[in-house]
């Protein structure tokens, strides 16, 4: 009896730890599979995460891009929208240019406020000219023209191409200082020791009487700087020239005789 008593008990520990050892495989079975359940959704949100960043920095890029392009635009028309700003509004002292010859010619000088035109010349450091206005200044009335020289010499002993930047002090006077002929218009080139004189042909507008801000202006400074351009492709045709011409002058001597 106390046999089976003792095999009874043996037998329902054994159940027990059987049934408890199910239990815990089958709860380790539900946790491995809820575990892998839960890192796969992680997988996606990383997934979706980077893809997100992917397409964040594309737009990105594609603005960059885009950015760049109408810089490099605005740059490459900034300079005659600059200039076309400057004429239109005398900014920086930028006088105008009148090719209106009809205008010109119906021109009345508006007496009664004498205005004092001063002339300044110079040049750049890599200049290897002389320049200067051959009157200090001149004395005109809003609507008459007037015409003032300067004179360059080329000091070297070979040909020098130049161009001329301009402005008038005070700036805002700009808009109302119109040139009707100047060498600044183009690039002039001297031969060596070359001098010359140098025109500009000018007027007031009559509107500087009517515009408040030039109240009290009575004296306007017309300065011009020369600056030495790139010359080796010229430099190049001038040799070029002269080889043609010593090759043809024998030819020429030739043909006389």
């Amino acid at each position: 009896m106390l046999r089976n008593l003792v095999g009874g008990g043996l037998r329902r520990a054994c159940s027990a730890r059987s049934t408890q050892r199910m239990v815990a495989s089958h709860t380790t079975a539900v946790c491995r599979r809820q575990g892998f359940a839960t890192e796969s959704a992680g997988q996606a949100r990383y997934r979706a995460s980077r893809e997100a960043l992917k397409e964040k920095n594309r737009r990105i890029m594609m603005y960059t891009t885009a950015t760049a392009i109408g810089v490099f635009g605005l740059a490459y028309a900034s300079v005659p929208l600059y200039k076309v700003f400057c004429q239109a509004t005398g900014f920086g002292g930028t006088t105008q240019r009148e090719e209106n010859a009809e205008k010109i010619r119906e021109l009345q000088p508006v007496e009664g406020r004498t205005l004092r035109i001063s002339f300044v010349g110079d040049t750049a450091d890599t200049m290897p000219w002389s320049f200067k206005p051959e009157q200090r200044d001149v004395k005109v009335v809003p609507g008459e023209t007037a015409l003032a020289f300067y004179q360059a010499k080329n000091k070297t002993d070979k040909a020098i191409t130049g161009v001329a930047t301009y402005n008038v002090f005070p700036f805002k006077a700009g808009l109302y200082f119109h040139k009707i002929q100047c060498f600044c218009f183009e690039q002039q080139r001297l031969l060596p020791r070359e001098e010359i004189d140098m025109p500009v042909f000018f007027y007031i507008d009559p509107d500087f009487l009517d515009d408040p801000a030039m109240d009290g202006v009575n004296s306007i400074t017309l300065s011009y700087t020369f600056f030495k351009t790139d010359e080796e492709d010229v430099e190049a045709e001038d040799k070029k020239a002269t080889a043609k011409a010593k090759q043809q002058a024998p030819q020429q001597a030739t043909i006389a005789a």
